[in-house]
């Protein structure tokens, strides 16, 4: 029982308070506190209990008058009290845990007032470094946790001056000013911070001190941590963050600059050196691609025979001739499997030192390369096949336009022209499905507007490289095939549904049909491809851009030099199982910033009616297809608007934002 007329005190949100006892009912003590307030308070909530009784049928005002004094005497009474002192002396004591009283009694004596006893208790509250209070009883820290614990308030000091400091500069970024690191020594560490918190969210390190730093500058918004990083420098306005999501390797280091610099361009009799490779310098090579292209890793020759078959002869550039699978260049073309190509920019396979360097095709450089010489009939059957490292010049650099435009009168286009029609029939009888579609090219200006431009991927000259090219990846899955020599063969199961045949399909029998294909596969033993008509495939002519096909190169030139095979089966499972790995995170962020962009496209298209294709009609969903940039959309069937498969129709864009990922249309 706590006697009425006792003074008590109690912590009200960290803060000690003074108060008379009127009434103790068991569990509940009856108040009279400082500030004048009467109040049910739970005993366990009482910290100190005094020994003097004083009067309880006083003015309300002496009451409150008595009180306050006595909070004030203890408040000072606390400052004076020097606990570190105090912690010393009972440090040396063989208990660790002391009544309250016998530690006070260490610095004010024998005789302990009321007043004493209760402002000891203050200071080992307000000061925790050194004691704590539980259960009555006041435990001595050991040396080990005072130092711990004055570390946390130090950080925690640390931790507040930096979110004060870096809540007002974000503000100011926030407003478009600069501050460098010299006004704000925490810059780069906290941009940093929420670099990764932009990316990883709550997976980010330091996302708890991101978040707090967000809402104390009151920067919380969804996209307002992308903005500051763009205000910053840090990030450009359309930094491609599903990149840098990515484990995708976007640089070089400064060893494989190393390696790659110190590849020169061979001469001739250097590469004439080798007994098994030939010199076709003499020939008419052309190369055939955009106009922006820097990484040619193709070209083409043609030669009419005396007994009327037709050689065609597909050169690939040999990138086996510089690297070997032993090199470091190889295991990093490994680790990225492919180039990246985004409107904004490219991420090469190999340094740009080599990909439009000295692998590249160059007009008028001298280059090692892999030639497959394949004679066709007039009636493009092949006749014979044969695969032999060379030496070829290109002649001529060839654009696709300029080829569209001069195919029926350069006689080596003509012939060419003539050729991979019969080639593309004939894949079409054996069951290929031509299921291209317009090229959707992306174009950014300087300001960072985005505009599209579809280019019809069917073109003559397009399609004229796409079957030359095909025929050739065929002629090396034979070659491999008939030396039973393992590799890495693309294959293709029947699609689920058959839809189209022929040559001359829509746009809306291509769109449903691409959504019947079987997936395609990666084994090291050859399967039929149905979509491409072929009982066997790989593929060789992208060495500069694909890991694939820099691995089945190397694998056919060691063969054709008489050294055997390079890679056995198992080799190539690992190939095929790191090249699915990689290719997936690849294709994921191509399709995620090719999204984007039309996005940011849409942007520009806001409350305006766009034409779309009506692709197919079900009973919850209707699949269109924007016809200016070739984005799927789905709408709910409106009764008011009735749809068929194959109908233009238009639409109207309410919302497009690329930074949410979102648009949103209406019939």
């Amino acid at each position: 029982m706590t006697t009425p007329g006792s003074i008590v005190e109690y912590l009200d949100s960290g803060r000690f308070l003074c108060a008379l006892v009127l009434q103790d009912s068991g569990s509940r003590l009856r108040l009279f506190n400082q500030n004048g307030r009467e109040l049910n308070l739970p005993a366990a909530r009482v910290v100190t209990v005094s020994k003097k009784k004083h009067p309880v049928e006083i003015s309300r005002e002496s009451r409150i008058e008595m009180l306050q004094g006595m909070a004030e005497k203890r408040t000072q009474l606390t400052e004076q009290i020097p606990l570190s002192d105090i912690w010393e002396l009972a440090s040396e004591e063989d208990q660790s845990a002391f009544p309250p009283d016998f530690l006070a009694e260490l610095y004010f004596g024998g005789d302990l007032t009321d007043d004493q006893s209760a402002a000891f208790l203050r200071a080992v509250f307000s000061d925790r470094f050194f004691f704590k209070y539980k259960n009555s009883k006041v435990t001595v820290h050991t040396p080990d946790q005072v130092e711990q614990l004055k570390h946390q308030v130090q950080k925690e000091k640390e931790k507040q001056e930096i979110l004060n400091t870096g809540a007002h500069n974000l503000q100011l970024l926030a407003s478009g000013e600069a501050i460098d690191s010299q006004q704000w020594p925490d810059r780069n560490r906290i941009l940093s911070w929420l670099e990764n918190f932009v990316l990883s969210g709550n997976d980010a390190q330091e996302a708890d001190m991101v978040r707090q730093l967000l809402k104390k500058a009151e920067l919380n918004r969804p996209h307002d941590g992308f903005h500051l990083l763009v205000k910053a420098g840090v990030w450009q306005p359309d930094e491609n963050i599903h990149l840098l999501r990515t484990d995708q390797p976007t640089e070089f280091s400064k060893e494989l600059m190393k390696k790659a610099l110190a590849i020169s361009e061979p001469t001739a009799e250097q590469l004439l050196t080798d007994p098994k490779r030939k010199d076709f310098r003499h020939l008419d090579i052309f190369t055939i691609d955009g106009a922006a292209t820097r990484d040619f890793d193709d070209a083409l020759h043609v030669e009419v025979l005396d007994d009327g078959n037709i050689l065609v002869g597909i050169h690939i550039s040999d990138v086996s001739h510089f690297i070997s699978d032993k090199d470091k260049l190889f295991a990093e073309a490994m680790e990225r499997s492919t180039s990246l190509y985004f409107p904004e920019g490219q991420i090469p396979m190999v340094p740009r030192e080599l990909s439009q360097g000295v692998f590249s095709l160059i007009k008028g450089k001298v280059r090692p390369a892999i030639s497959f010489l394949v004679t066709l009939s007039p009636e493009a059957e092949i006749v014979r096949s044969k695969i032999v490292a060379s030496v070829i010049e290109v002649k001529r650099r060839l654009i696709y336009s300029e080829v569209d435009q001069t195919i029926t009168q350069d006689k080596d286009l003509q012939i060419l022209n003539g050729l991979r029609k019969k080639l593309r029939l004939q894949r079409v009888e054996r069951g290929a499905l031509l299921l291209t579609f317009p090229d959707v090219n992306i174009f950014v200006n300087n300001q960072g507007e985005a505009t599209v431009h579809l280019t019809p991927q069917d073109s003559p000259s397009r399609n004229l490289i796409s079957e030359f090219m095909i025929l050739a990846n065929g002629v090396a899955a034979d070659y491999l095939t008939a030396q039973e020599a393992p590799g890495l063969f693309r294959s293709q199961p029947p699609p689920r549904k058959r839809l189209i045949s022929g040559v001359n399909n829509s746009l809306q029998d291509i769109a449903c049909q691409r959504r019947f294909l079987s997936r395609g596969e990666l084994t090291v033993h050859p399967k039929p491809h149905s979509g491409l008509g072929l009982n066997s495939y790989t593929t060789v002519t992208s060495p500069i851009r694909r890991f694939l096909d820099m691995v089945i190169q190397m694998q056919i030139s060691n063969m054709i030099h008489g050294k055997g095979i390079l890679f056995s089966a198992d080799a190539c499972k690992n190939f095929a199982g790191t090249i699915q790995q990689k290719l997936g995170r690849a294709n994921t962020v191509r399709q995620q910033r090719h999204r984007y962009w039309i996005l940011r496209y849409l942007e520009s298209q806001v409350d305006k009616m766009l034409s779309a294709l009506v692709v197919s009609h079900g009973p919850k969903r209707v699949n269109l297809l924007l016809l200016d940039c070739l984005f799927d959309i789905d709408l709910p069937p409106n009764p008011a608007f009735p749809v068929e498969p194959g109908d233009t129709v238009k639409v109207h864009l309410i919302r497009a934002s690329a930074l949410d990922n979102t648009l949103r249309v209406e019939w």
